[in-house]
């Protein structure tokens, strides 16, 4: 960190959650994993997130998952933030994973609320107080309900945020109120990242600080140029940006991402869309939604 500097003027901007590429055999394509890491670099990215939900992790090996978060890590080489995923819902596995992105260079880690097994708020918090233990980089809480089914409260966040590595939190919930709850709550210097591409100019005014972005996959240049003309104050040129954003965003998520996102990327000619199973490949009215949007943003002929 840079003196003078805080976490709130390093992790602001567009960050993007990666997706994991894969050959037609379903083993990981390295070629098109860097591939995509210079993309997102050249195109003004902030932060590269590995081993996320886009990035497959429920499906990713532990020895796959160890592996694109070093590959991610050497390949940004210090030129940009990389955030690993280390989430689980089991909290020795969430350690461990920790523990091994501390090890290899990663500079922060996103957690998430752990899923399926459906703790209590208590519960949460001492899983993430175990993890935050456990290491000395900066971790953020992801917090996404339509995933996880349990909701990490304000309150919770507001608990958690008194720990000196826990920086701050991912928010997939949709609820602009959430934002300046959490701030008032947590205190100014906590950061706040969106999860949630629809929102992400209305989280940015209620006081969130970036956006952990699936659409920055696609166009990580539009994404961060709305993200600096926010900052710059050119928030007409940030509106327009958003505008022209819309109809991708709403193509991606039309079906259980990554599926619509890896479409996306292949007809870029950037990765195959091999998903593994239980996601499968999007629908033709999807498909179809996707390249519309491709090509309203000229990205397709």
């Amino acid at each position: 960190m840079i003196m003078g500097q805080t976490i709130n003027d390093i992790y602001r901007g567009s960050f993007t959650a990666l997706a994991t590429p894969f050959k037609k055999d379903e083993s990981l394509d390295d070629e098109a994993y860097i591939r995509l890491i210079e993309r997102q670099i050249e195109g003004g990215t902030a932060g590269l997130i590995p081993a996320g939900t886009t990035g497959e992790s429920p499906t990713l090996s532990h020895h796959e998952h160890a592996y694109i978060i070093e590959q991610c890590v050497k390949t940004a080489n210090g030129r940009v933030k990389v955030m690993a995923g280390a989430g689980s819902n089991s909290t020795k596995e969430a350690v461990a994973m920790a523990k091994h992105a501390q090890s290899v260079g990663a500079d922060s880690l996103l957690v998430v609320v752990p899923y399926y097994n459906k703790p209590t708020q208590e519960g949460l918090y001492r899983h993430f107080m175990s993890i935050a233990d456990a290491v000395t980089i900066p971790m953020w809480l992801y917090c996404i309900p339509g995933r996880s089914v349990v909701d990490l409260t304000p309150q919770t966040v507001a608990r958690l945020a008194q720990h000196p590595n826990i920086a701050g939190t991912k928010d997939a919930t949709a609820n602009l109120s959430r934002p300046i709850e959490v701030r008032c709550l947590a205190g100014e210097s906590f950061n706040q990242l969106s999860g949630e591409d629809n929102t992400v100019l209305s989280f940015l005014a209620a006081g969130g600080h970036g956006c952990i972005s699936v659409t920055a996959n696609v166009v990580p240049h539009l994404c961060a140029d709305m993200h600096l003309a926010w900052q710059e104050g050119r928030i007409q040129d940030a509106i327009d940006i958003q505008d022209r954003l819309m109809p991708l965003h709403n193509a991606l998520f039309a079906e259980s991402n990554p599926g619509p996102v890896k479409y996306a990327l292949s007809r870029l000619g950037l990765c195959n869309p091999v998903l593994r199973l239980p996601l499968c490949e999007p629908t033709e009215v999807t498909k179809q939604r996707v390249d519309e949007a491709l090509r309203s943003l000229d990205l397709l002929d």
